[in-house]
């Protein structure tokens, strides 16, 4: 059966993962909008053992916030508000939250001054202990956990910057200064081929992967979900400021040395520039991001406004926290000989 353009941008864009994400695909998608989705929402939050590693409850806010950003075509804009369905997100974002202030305790606050909050923030960050997935991709890892690497990224890092990009209209200021200084070379600075989405879209088809957002929604554990549903449910909601703020000081604090040792990595498994452009892109650039977000950005942000500054490190903590997530879930499944994705996709 040929697939046309139409069929594409309309059909259901992943498999569900339970009723709940059933639910809200099947309405997002135009094929079902009879359900009571809160009860479904309230059930799926109160009946699991772990928000962060629920396969439905995560697809189900990945796909909330998918029709947040326009991502996935298939997806109607006209639902984007929605009632029923901005309901669902609060109750399900309300689930992670709790989650994850249960896990990541608040740092030891600072003093709320730039400098301070600078060096507490790349103090946080140098005494991180999680796995170190970019050592194993340095030295150890094989080309289907390269493949596989690719995939798991993919889910944020082809829409990336974006969900910190929510904060810009919420700032003012250094720190609105500071954050569009970054996200302008995120978005390539005016080139549309450096936009760093893109090159990563690039280095993904030198693999022989899809760089189509959202092709391999399917293959991800919901832990890799979870991690991209924090940093949206941060962005989008306001009352979050200071944590998505201190979510991307500690993401640019941690980016330029692992950057560097998968660039090292991939080249030992052969590749050449078409791969590795994305890494050592970042590992320059973000050299110089993670010192504008950690004064300009955070500290600017502290100073301004010190009622935020428990979040701004609650933020950076849990940035640290959702990486070791994942981390560790892809270092645990290949210590073991198994994939870290829930099916292999088709290389072809």
């Amino acid at each position: 059966m040929v697939t046309t353009t139409l069929d594409t941008a309309t059909r259901q864009p992943f498999t569900s993962r339970g009723p709940l994400s059933d639910a809200v695909l099947r309405r997002l998608t135009g094929t079902e909008r009879d359900r009571a989705l809160d009860a479904l929402a309230g059930s799926a939050v109160a009946g699991t053992a772990d928000v962060v590693r629920d396969d439905d409850i995560q697809l189900a806010l990945f796909t909330l916030y998918a029709s947040a950003y326009g991502s996935i075509p298939a997806l109607a804009a006209d639902l984007e508000w929605d009632p029923a369905l901005i309901e669902t997100r609060l109750l399900l974002e309300a689930g992670l939250e709790h989650a994850v202030r249960a896990a990541v305790p608040v740092p030891e606050l600072p003093p709320p001054t730039g400098d301070a909050v600078a060096r507490a923030l790349f103090q946080l960050t140098s005494d991180d202990t999680g796995p170190s997935l970019s050592r194993y991709l340095a030295k150890r890892a094989t080309a289907e956990q390269v493949r596989e690497f690719f995939v798991q990224r993919s889910i944020y890092t082809l829409r990336e910057a974006d969900p910190h990009s929510w904060a810009i209209p919420r700032l003012s200021g250094r720190a609105k200064a500071a954050l569009v200084e970054i996200q302008a070379d995120e978005y390539g600075g005016g080139r549309p081929d450096r936009m760093h989405a893109a090159i990563f879209a690039k280095a993904m088809r030198a693999v022989g992967l899809d760089d189509t957002y959202g092709a391999y929604v399917d293959d991800v554990p919901a832990v890799t979900l979870a991690s991209h549903n924090l940093m949206s449910m941060l962005g989008l909601n306001r009352r979050l400021l200071g944590a998505i703020v201190g979510h991307l000081a500690a993401f640019e604090m941690t980016s330029s040395i692992p950057n560097r040792f998968y660039a090292t990595g991939l080249r030992r498994l052969g590749h050449g520039e078409d791969v590795t452009d994305y890494f050592d892109e970042h590992v320059e650039a973000d050299a110089v991001h993670e010192q504008i977000a950690g004064r300009d950005l955070a500290g600017a942000l502290a100073e301004d406004r010190p009622e935020l500054l428990p979040d701004i490190m609650f933020g950076a903590a849990a940035c640290l926290a959702a990486d070791a997530w994942v981390g560790g879930h892809m270092l645990t499944a290949w210590e073991h000989g198994r994939s870290s994705l829930r099916r292999l996709p088709d290389h072809g």
